[in-house]
């Protein structure tokens, strides 16, 4: 059976239906409205995270790169100490090439010193120039490759460093003490590294 409303109950009606289509429409305004804040809230997090993510990856590349950094420089560092290392090396082989030929040829260079002496001493002029002659050019080929003899006087300081005293005799002075008193062996270097001490008596 149909109700029949006065025209002020309709309008009633119609005031009470629109305050409540305007009421759920504020409530669905306010719902959207806290959603859009929550999603800009999300995303800003989200950007904040992404932010926080780059910065550090960022970070852990700076760390990586100057990790490899500093490894480079230590290989780098021992790759120029091995060459020059080696460069070294090889510069003292090319130096002391042959020493123990050199070496084993030392007694006759001192066999030839001792027969120039003999000469002298008996006056046959004409074995000594001739001996002299070959002395000579032994002595300029051994150093040609590098020998050198170590110049020892008498009356110069003993340094154990570079003599090799045999024996000890008292100094006939006192300003003898502790001196070259005689040289009985020569001494020589090859590439400035001693192969042979001179052989000395020393003042005591």
């Amino acid at each position: 059976m149909a109700v029949l409303l006065l025209p002020s109950e309709k309008l009633e009606r119609i005031a009470i239906m629109s305050k409540k289509d305007k009421t759920e429409q504020n409530d669905y305004s306010d719902e959207l409205n806290l959603n859009a804040n929550e999603i800009v809230e999300q995303e800003q997090e989200q950007e904040v995270e992404r932010e926080q993510g780059v910065d550090d990856a960022l970070a852990l590349l700076q760390a990586d790169l100057k990790r490899e950094n500093d490894r480079y420089l230590r290989l780098f560092a021992e790759f120029e100490n091995y060459k020059k290392r080696t460069s070294r090396e090889r510069i003292e082989m090319f130096k002391t090439a042959g020493e123990d030929i050199i070496v084993s040829l030392l007694p006759v260079l001192d066999d030839f010193e001792r027969a120039l002496k003999e000469l002298e001493k008996n006056g046959a002029d004409g074995l000594f120039k001739g001996v002299e002659l070959i002395h000579y050019k032994f002595r300029e080929t051994l150093r040609s490759k590098g020998l050198e003899l170590i110049e020892v006087n008498p009356g110069d300081t003993f340094d154990a460093e570079i003599h090799e005293a045999i024996t000890q005799i008292a100094a006939s002075e006192k300003k003898f003490k502790g001196k070259i008193i005689d040289v009985i062996e020569n001494g020589y270097r090859l590439g400035g590294k001693i192969i042979r001490y001179p052989k000395v008596v020393m003042g005591q």
